[in-house]
């Protein structure tokens, strides 16, 4: 079997290659291997975005935040997928708990 970073290597590979649907498939291969790697969960969001399926990059964002509360990138990054989504309001919200956790920084 496959380790998650070997898996995650093979899915980058593959998105640089273009072959987005691939790459997906791999993560969620990942994902069913390790449900909280919040590495493939943040690569699904961003795939997800670049294909407008909105909901599921979405998805995969929040997964992101609840396996990563305290990270502020991850909020910073899920602001950008709300904002791709165009839900302008959970945008801001998550940006507002990026700057919180960066200790107030504006």
């Amino acid at each position: 079997m496959a380790t998650n970073e070997e898996l995650y290597d093979e899915a980058d590979r593959l998105k640089d290659a273009g072959k987005l649907d691939e790459a997906i498939a791999k993560l969620n291969e990942l994902l069913a291997q390790d449900e909280s790697y919040a590495l493939a969960h943040s690569a699904l969001a961003v795939l997800y975005t670049r294909l407008k399926r909105h909901e599921e990059a979405i998805r995969h964002g929040q997964r992101v935040c609840q396996l990563e509360p305290n990270e502020a990138f991850s909020f910073t990054a899920m602001s950008v997928t709300y904002q791709r989504a165009g839900k302008i309001p959970e945008a801001e919200d998550a940006m507002a708990r990026a700057r919180m956790l960066q200790g107030g920084m504006h």
